[in-house]
């Protein structure tokens, strides 16, 4: 199936229908919508046979759980018009006051990931549907199942048909060309930059979530036990392939060892993650080409661990999709947050140590979100935000920010007849 100006145009009739709808009857198909996905909790996770059901369930089912919960009990007020009226109102307009409003784009095409095939598509389906909008997904390879069952999930909900309909693997290039009023892209720098190239000739807006290399800060008061367990936790989970994973953690030259030492033990204990193969192939290059610069690489427990890395910051500016944690020592916070600068991923961070000194450092940091004394919150929380700067792309999903990126704020300004 190729994407014609003929389906952008039904897409944009479907959705015109569907604003008319109100938003109380919206939201109810989205409290079925949930109802029907609770159901799956046992058989949901066959569809993802490379990790464990219980990460299935807590990666994908739970948070799109709670992405419904939360459109339920936010989205009418966050879409809501608001009224610019007497107060605050410059002197030179008297009579006139405005209303501004949300409208929806019309159509979105959404670029699915490949590592969470079902949550991360399913909230942007989801929200962009109420507010407005018909969408077509287009899913990643090997995210086909995940994407059928989620439009199957829309439809016996009670969505109208041609709110959601789901294009191939394979159609990307042509479905970015052919004309949608936003498109939405999960992927890596890469692909962002391609589907920039192409969006620009029909000045289409994007919203762009694209890969991390994240920072872990680890401060001189930090518990390294909690540091460690948590940094085997965020490299291990789903395979390694996390666009928030931590991979460079800075931390003292004298805590660096014990860390180390911490880490060894814990990835030994460890059973072996069944990582991408192609990413796979990249990290033994990346490895191959640290060694020829002298830093020390080793695997345990499928998570590749960098050390000797103090001169060798500079290579760690990739996107690889893969478990891997490089430690470098510092002498300072200073000197953490000026290597930090000279990446140029800027998705999420972590910091560990004392609450007070990581709110002190925490403004100094570019990456979208900032976790302290802990990782990947912001997936878990629906409420939040979720984007980042410079190669990790631009624009915001999730949360009522999210919810407002899907639609273009109208403005209807009236002066009061004075004859």
């Amino acid at each position: 199936m190729t994407i014609s100006h003929s389906d952008i145009q039904r897409l944009r009739r479907n959705s015109e229908l569907w604003q008319t709808v109100p938003m109380v009857t919206r939201l109810r198909f989205v409290r079925r919508f949930r109802s029907l996905l609770r159901q799956k909790w046992r058989t949901l996770p066959e569809l993802f046979p490379n990790r464990p059901a219980i990460e299935t369930i807590t990666a994908e089912i739970l948070p799109l759980l709670a992405a419904c919960k939360f459109l339920e009990k936010k989205a009418e007020k966050t879409l809501r018009a608001r009224r610019a009226g007497f107060w605050g109102r410059p002197v030179w307009l008297p009579g006139v006051t405005s209303t501004i409003e949300r409208r929806p784009y019309g159509t979105v095409l959404i670029l699915a990931p490949g590592n969470y095939p079902l949550m991360l598509p399913g909230i942007q389906v989801l929200q962009s549907i109420i507010a407005g909008n018909a969408v077509a997904l287009k899913p990643a390879p090997g995210g086909g199942a995940a994407a059928t069952m989620l439009s199957d999930l829309v439809s016996s909900a009670g969505f109208p048909n041609g709110l959601c309909e789901i294009l191939p693997t394979d159609s990307g290039s042509d479905a970015v060309a052919a004309g949608f009023d936003l498109i939405i892209l999960t992927g890596s720098a890469r692909t962002g930059r391609a589907v920039l190239e192409q969006a620009s000739k029909t000045l289409t807006p994007t919203i762009i979530e694209l890969s991390g290399v994240d920072p872990v800060f680890v401060l001189p008061d930090a518990n390294l036990a909690h540091v460690a367990r948590k940094l085997v936790y965020g490299a291990r989970l789903n395979n390694g392939a996390t666009c928030i994973a931590p991979h460079r953690v800075f931390i003292s030259h004298q805590d660096k060892t014990k860390l180390v030492d911490r880490l060894r033990n814990l990835l030994k204990k460890k059973k072996p993650l069944l990582v991408d193969k192609d990413q796979k192939k990249r990290l033994e290059a990346f490895s191959a080409t640290i060694k020829a610069f002298g830093g020390r690489t080793e695997t345990i427990g499928s998570v590749t661990l960098l050390t000797q890395m103090e001169e060798l910051h500079h290579l760690l500016d990739t996107d690889i999709f893969a478990p891997w944690i490089a430690i470098i020592g510092v002498a300072d916070v200073e000197e953490a947050l000026c290597l930090d600068r000279q990446v140029s991923y800027a998705l999420g961070a972590s910091i560990f140590g004392s609450e007070i000194s990581a709110k002190l450092i925490a403004p100094k940091i570019s990456a979208g979100s900032i976790c302290i004394n802990d990782l990947i919150i912001p997936t878990a929380d629906p409420r939040l935000p979720f984007g980042g700067a410079r190669s990790s792309g631009y624009g915001t999903t999730r949360g009522a920010e999210g919810l407002l990126s899907l639609t273009r704020p109208i403005v209807t300004s009236v002066r009061k007849n004075i004859f």
